[in-house]
């Protein structure tokens, strides 16, 4: 039998400007994933602070890595946390970025800033670089929900040695649109695994606001582009897989 190393994505209510709710939420997640012996855990993109991509509003709820209030959300986790990759609205200087940072027990290990803007993320500056991270023997890279759309994304990780593609994503969508696109996501998906030999774990949002409503897709998918999991799309949930380690890249 090969050796595989659990991992686990979130699929969660979206929490919009509060972000005490959702520390608490991610934190009762990670409390969940500890005692299922995950290795990583991935929740949504934007996950803190919500979605926001109003200028004003991402503004007044983003956060400085470096912060004092960063530095005791970290100390939040437990000590023996799995590493946990989450999405954030950052800002450095005067830039906003929608970036996942991916968390140690209570160390910041690094953060990936998404490179490829949808129109409405205007008040985002794209990032300019992704690194490859590894826990318990597996490595893998972060492409932040749209970047999924461009092959270079995902290529420039499988060059880089990565065999899993990390996916925070936020498809909280008008409901036409959400009904739209309710395959699509997987399908663009299930290409870049195809094309790099690579595992992809994505994490979304559930439930409706506004006229909106939040259909995932949390899944996993294999190096083939097949859907080996995932969680119903209407409710929140964790899903949890052992992924097999050192899979082969094409």
């Amino acid at each position: 039998m090969g050796t595989t190393i659990r991992v686990a994505a979130a699929q969660t209510p979206e929490f919009r400007e509060e972000i005490a709710a959702a520390t608490g939420y991610m934190l009762h997640l990670v409390d969940r994933a500890q005692r299922e012996r995950v290795s990583l855990l991935c929740l949504p993109e934007c996950f803190l602070q919500g979605y926001l991509t109003d200028g004003q509003a991402a503004r007044r709820q983003a956060i400085d890595l470096g912060s004092p209030s960063f530095a005791a959300l970290l100390r939040m986790f437990p000590p023996d946390a799995p590493m946990t990759v989450f999405g954030l609205v950052e800002i450095e200087g005067d830039r906003l970025f929608n970036t996942a940072v991916v968390v140690h027990r209570q160390t910041l290990i690094g953060r990936y800033r998404k490179t490829h803007m949808l129109s409405r993320e205007r008040c985002f500056h794209p990032g300019d670089g992704a690194d490859v991270f590894a826990v318990d023997g597996l490595r893998f890279g972060i492409n932040i929900c749209f970047d999924t759309n461009f092959p270079a994304a995902s290529k420039s990780l499988a060059d880089s040695g990565a065999s899993l593609i990390v996916c925070p994503a936020n498809n909280m969508l008008p409901r036409h649109t959400a009904e739209k696109y309710r395959h699509a996501h997987n399908a663009v998906r299930a290409e870049r695994c195809r094309e790099t030999g690579m595992w992809l774990v994505s994490a979304d949002v559930t439930g409706e606001r506004d006229g909106q409503i939040g259909w995932g897709p949390t899944a996993v998918l294999s190096p083939s582009g097949d859907v080996a999991v995932q969680l119903p799309l209407d409710g929140p949930g964790l899903l949890v897989f052992d992924l097999p380690v050192g899979s082969a890249s094409i």
